[in-house]
């Protein structure tokens, strides 16, 4: 009988726990969907509260389903949406959550930039600030919120408060505060300089202990057993910020391997060796001591669809998705189809960008409609490879991940869009995947994660080649799209909310 490994996977809104044998393969998965809670136009909160209760729930019911195997759990890692803020005060106790969608703290990221102080984070932490940064959001606490800023105890990602209410730890790993925007590079870890940059001096002593993905930091309490579950005392590892760990669980972990995550965000990263850009990049990573992760990425991607079904699906039910993928595939191309940008909740560049359908007709149909925001949101995808690209990050293939993956079409529209081959992981539950894998290697089940990797992660059989007409056809209309989102730039400015 193989050992387990539970992986958990926190999103913005949905917290997912996945029961894995040491193959790979999942046993069981459950989830707990929580509510954004928006007092003001671009905030975006989750009470730490109800993020514990979406993790009781979900191991709870992962556990129920999975039966005698629930007993060979022998590690738990747990993977988070990056960013954000999670606090506790200074008695531990649950204090505020912001999530990474939060757009409150557009306003000071100007004024860092208008200080040259952006440019100089850049230098140290390799990361630009952005209004859902944790660092960021910390300061607009500073200035807007001082009584709470007051009340803080320790500052967390999302795993971190995870692992708290697992385990009672206070920590943090390198994948996620590099993500965030705190490591200064030079140092590998905190410093005070850096802080200073986002007028955080004194901030730095609540940043948490930080530690490698796969280090064990605490074993499951009694109490935390008793509301989930899990056994009692087994361990639990510092964790990985998600879109890493979905990498990970799609084995890309080698330099020069490539991950595409098409999710609530695009996400597109390339494993390198040096953290070393002759142009900026969106955010940086560490994945392992020798391994860092460049990635372009914006909340542009498959969750447009999830609001497309939600509003205009008449009422159906979850196979909208499904038949989504059946119209697009009906669709012949066409140079007079709408196009969409699929800006919905951020643009992929600083600046107030929203979503719309351009060029429609009286004859389009839905199908045509589904088609262009299938086609648009791959063309924010292609936008920030281009930009890789830029950097001097080339890459030749991609492994695809998230929803968009299960699509029976969206995939090979990837590979059309790109240009490049395009791998599918076997596994729909990459984040938990890799998240579980860290916990094996944190429990000496594998020396390390690219040892987990290819004894845990499965990809699709063949490659999705692109197709060359395709590839022409979507070109074409991806100068269209960019043109567009051009001449849309100033109407977005007078339009935009005053946050």
């Amino acid at each position: 009988m193989s050992h387990c490994l539970l992986g958990i996977d926190a999103g913005n809104t949905m917290i997912k726990a996945v029961l894995f044998d040491s193959s790979g393969q999942v046993l069981s998965v459950a989830g707990c969907a929580g509510e954004t809670h928006r007092s003001q136009p671009g905030y975006a909160e989750r009470p730490l509260t109800d993020v514990w209760h979406g993790v009781q729930q979900a191991v709870r019911d992962c556990l129920t389903q999975a039966g005698d195997a629930a007993r060979r759990v022998i590690a738990v890692g747990a993977a988070g949406h990056g960013n954000g803020l999670y606090a506790l005060d200074k008695h531990q106790q649950p204090l505020l959550g912001i999530q990474s969608i939060d757009m409150r703290a557009t306003g000071l990221v100007s004024e860092l930039e208008q200080q040259g102080n952006a440019a100089l984070i850049w230098q140290c932490a390799l990361q630009k600030p952005w209004p859902a940064a944790t660092p960021v959001l910390l300061r607009w606490l500073k200035q807007h919120d001082p009584a709470r800023y007051a009340r803080l105890g320790h500052v967390l990602c999302a795993k971190d408060a995870i692992n708290h209410f697992l385990c009672g730890a206070i920590s943090a790993d390198y994948s996620d505060a590099a993500g965030a925007g705190l490591i200064d590079y030079a140092q590998r870890g905190y410093s005070a300089s850096l802080m200073a940059l986002y007028g955080l001096e004194e901030a730095l002593p609540l940043l948490p202990p930080l530690h490698e993905s796969c280090a064990v930091v605490g074993l499951v309490t009694p109490q935390a057993a008793r509301l989930t579950g899990l056994p009692v005392g087994i361990p639990v590892v510092a964790g990985i910020f998600d879109v890493v760990a979905s990498a990970v669980g799609s084995g890309v972990v080698n330099c020069g391997e490539a991950s595409i995550v098409a999710g609530t965000w695009s996400i597109n990263q390339v494993v390198v060796d040096k953290p070393d850009y002759p142009r900026p990049v969106f955010m940086n990573s560490i994945i392992e001591r020798d391994r860092f992760m460049a990635i372009e990425a914006s909340a542009t991607s498959a969750a447009n669809l999830d609001w497309f079904v939600r509003e205009f699906d008449d009422g159906r039910g979850g196979q909208g998705a499904v038949r989504s993928s059946d119209l697009v595939a009906q669709v012949q191309p066409d140079m007079q189809l709408p196009l969409y940008h699929p800006y919905l909740y951020s643009g992929r560049k600083a600046g107030p960008a929203r979503a719309g359908f351009y060029g429609l007709g009286g004859w389009h149909t839905r199908a045509d409609m589904l088609f262009a925001l299938f086609e648009g949101v791959t063309f924010a995808h292609r936008a920030h490879i281009d930009r890789l690209h830029a950097a001097g990050i080339p890459f030749s293939q991609a492994t695809l991940s998230g929803g968009a993956a299960r699509s029976a079409v969206w995939p090979q529209m990837f590979a059309d869009v790109l240009g490049i081959p395009i791998r599918v992981a076997t596994c729909m539950e990459t984040g938990a995947l890799g998240a579980a894998i860290c916990a094996g290697v944190g429990v000496g089940l594998w020396p390390n994660l690219a040892a987990g990797v290819t004894q845990a992660v499965q990809l699709n059989p063949g490659v999705l080649l692109p197709d060359e007409a395709r590839h022409a056809f979507h070109s074409k209309r991806y100068q269209m799209f960019k043109k567009l989102e051009l001449a849309m730039d100033d109407l977005w400015h007078e339009v935009a909310p005053d946050i």
